[in-house]
């Protein structure tokens, strides 16, 4: 109700302010040609520049300092055909403030940065006249992403930049910064290395990061004095409330103060991961805004960039009080210009949208024309969904089903998730994890990459009941993200409803019943054709203490404990060890819906809680001639017929290695119980 109110209200505002434009068509809006640019410096002049066509008077505000105080100058722009508003400020503003107000004649939209701020002051409220030349760091110029082959190459690493070196035991010097990321030689007290070499060691090509643009839920001032100050209480947040879509969020950074330090340390995190051969992914949530009223775009347009019920309300498919509305051009150039902007400011390699199903199809496939002309390598990808349903037709929305008319665009494939975990509505529902019967096809399906297959039973899949993906990359092959519960929890509350409580020490499972299932489950997320999705510390056996949704919790539920990784080494052993058979041998990533179809075959089992496939390696060009894949989530041992033969076993009963285990012979294997099987000829 307080929130239908608050849309009420900003509504009322809206249209009583721009009755006008809410009678017309804002589509008809005039757009600018050129590229967005509300600031551009030299040491004589500075331009500043306004995209506002329904004001009707804009100023521009010099300010010596990034918050607080009164402005130095005002200076009032003109107009210009296209909806921007420019003026020319002589002099040399190098390192001064500046804000935008725009005002219908009595009434002023509010002071902004602009939509578009490349740098910004502590909390983001106003922009800074600077060169952008000026926060590279040295090298950068010579900084290259590592090369990518294909999509089907790809494994995908989610990670919050405070949960991944906040832990004291991480031996990160600069905790919760950009700049943990730069840091090399780092271990925990037993010599394990941590943060990058952590990542190097375990063979993830991308790192994708949570939200790292500036946004609002974190008061950086505040931020800033915890670093020093004990007695000031840090803040966390995932950041899923964007206040300026392109300049990094200032709370990881050293000085949040300074706007060429958060741009320069984002930097300097590219490079080194870039050095380490791994490229980098912002999620990006174009989708919704952390506040619409106080909004930069609404301070700039009101009502344009948002989209709205019949009744005037603000549509709310992001379950976050607003949708943007990425149909209206200049939305869907705003996007598309700034997914630009952070390729070819700070080398970014990839993205991952947020709530993808609220974008229209045509703005996505622009993106990825966009992004293809200038580095087709960069990888694209989103939820296929929406928190409700969005104020446009779903045909022609991003969803997870449009997504064969997105091609180069992956979606995450939600139907193996839980076809291994258990539904997303119930944290006690378990599935082919844990020996529920029924699951099969929806772990087959992901098997082969959400891709149309033969011995697919797409009637018995969990969700989908056609293939959505014209190709294996255009699914995300995961188990668990920051979303949720992490595997781990969800396996404890699973394994606690299945048998009771006071099993063992971990109330509900042992700790070796745990691990064999989260073997199991890598083993099924690393085999599939889709695109490996790996959420940060699942290597180690981390949990969030069972919280569902730790968006907002404090370090002890968020951050990785790195003492766990040598007490799981021996789980981080087997998934590393499954990368570097991935990597290793095409038949686990073909990367062709025809090559799936022609080469991977499913071998039929009459029981429940087993999947099981072999790949015609020699076909796809592998060393490796015939492969088999068993997964075996039933409490006892299988055995599986199998074509008669000498095969190398490379994982088995909980051990991997790529150069083998063991030798078998014969016309059928048997599977340990809670375990998976990989052999070939």
């Amino acid at each position: 109700m307080k929130q239908f109110l608050r849309n009420a209200i900003m509504s009322a505002m809206l249209c009583s302010s721009f009755s006008l434009a809410c009678a017309q068509d804002m589509r008809s809006m005039p757009v600018p040609v050129g590229p967005i640019s509300e600031m551009a410096y030299s040491p004589e002049m500075t331009h500043f520049s306004l995209w506002s066509p329904m004001a009707k008077d804009v100023a521009v505000k010099i300010y010596s300092k990034g918050d607080g105080g009164a402005p130095e100058a005002v200076h009032h722009m003109k107009r210009n055909s296209d909806g921007t508003w420019s003026v020319n400020v002589k002099g040399n503003l190098l390192f001064k403030f500046f804000t935008f107000e725009a005002t219908d004649g009595n009434t002023s939209f509010g002071e902004t940065p602009g939509i578009f701020a490349k740098a910004v002051g502590v909390n983001g409220a106003r922009a800074q006249v600077l060169d952008m030349k000026m926060t590279n760091p040295e090298g950068w110029e010579h900084d290259k992403s590592p090369v990518l082959r294909d999509f089907s190459d790809i494994i995908l690493y989610e990670m919050h930049h405070r949960d991944f070196s906040v832990d004291a035991a991480s031996g990160i010097r600069n905790k919760g910064k950009f700049l943990a990321l730069t840091e090399r030689g780092t271990i925990n007290a037993d010599g394990l290395s941590t943060g990058i070499d952590h990542l190097k060691q375990l063979g993830v090509t991308h790192v994708h990061l949570l939200p790292s643009y500036d946004y609002g839920s974190v008061n950086e001032a505040q931020d800033f004095i915890a670093q020093t100050d004990s007695r000031v209480k840090a803040q966390y947040n995932w950041g899923y409330d964007p206040v300026n879509y392109n300049v990094p969020e200032g709370s990881y950074s050293t000085n949040p103060y300074d706007p060429s330090v958060r741009i320069r340390e984002f930097k300097q995190m590219v490079m080194a991961l870039h050095s380490a051969g791994i490229r980098v992914v912002m999620d990006v949530v174009y989708n919704h805004v952390f506040d619409a009223q106080s909004s930069q775009f609404n301070h700039v347009m009101p009502g344009y960039f948002f989209r709205m019920n019949t009744d005037g309300t603000l549509a709310n498919g992001s379950g976050c009080g607003n949708e943007t509305a990425s149909d209206m051009p200049m939305m869907r150039k705003y996007m598309v210009e700034s997914v630009l902007y952070w390729i070819k400011e700070y080398h970014i390699d990839g993205f991952r949208f947020d709530l993808m199903g609220i974008h229209d199809i045509e703005t996505m496939n622009a993106i990825r024309e966009a992004v293809n002309s200038v580095d087709p390598s960069i990888f694209i990808y989103g939820e296929g969904w929406a928190a409700s349903a969005p104020a446009l037709p779903e045909e022609k929305l991003a969803m997870k089903a449009n997504v064969a008319e997105m091609p180069g665009i992956a979606a995450f494939g939600d139907e193996m998730r839980d076809g291994l975990r258990g539904g997303w509505s119930d944290d006690r529902e378990g599935a082919f994890l844990i020996g529920n019967a029924g699951n099969e096809e929806s772990v087959k399906f992901g098997i082969a990459g959400a891709v149309e297959h033969p011995q697919v039973d797409v009637s018995k899949v969990n969700y989908s009941k056609k293939a959505w993906a014209s190709e294996p990359t255009q699914m995300i092959s995961y188990v668990s993200c920051h979303d949720d519960m992490c595997i781990a929890d969800r396996l404890k509350t699973t394994l606690i409803e299945k048998y009771g409580k006071g099993k063992g020490k971990m109330d509900g499972c042992d700790k070796d019943e745990l691990v064999r299932l989260q073997k199991l489950a890598e083993t099924a997320v690393l085999t599939s054709q889709g695109v490996p999705f790996i959420w940060c510390g699942d290597e180690i056996l981390r949990d969030k203490k069972g919280v569902h949704n730790s968006y907002n919790s404090p370090d002890s539920i968020n951050a990785i404990p790195w003492a766990q990784k040598t007490a799981n080494k021996d789980l981080f052993d087997y998934v590393s060890a499954l990368i570097a058979i991935r990597k290793a041998h095409p038949v686990f990533r073909m990367g062709s819906a025809d090559a799936v179809r022609s080469n991977l075959q499913f071998v039929p089992y009459k029981g429940a809680n087993v999947v099981a496939f072999k790949i015609d390696g020699k076909a796809v060009g592998d060393s490796w001639n015939s492969v088999i894949v068993i997964l075996n989530s039933r409490s006892k041992n299988v055995r599986i017929p199998v074509e008669s033969g000498t095969y190398t076993v490379v994982a088995c009963d909980g051990k991997a290695n790529p150069d083998g285990l063991t030798t078998i012979k014969g016309k059928s294997v048997m599977v340990p119980a809670q375990s998976a099987l990989i052999m070939y000829k």
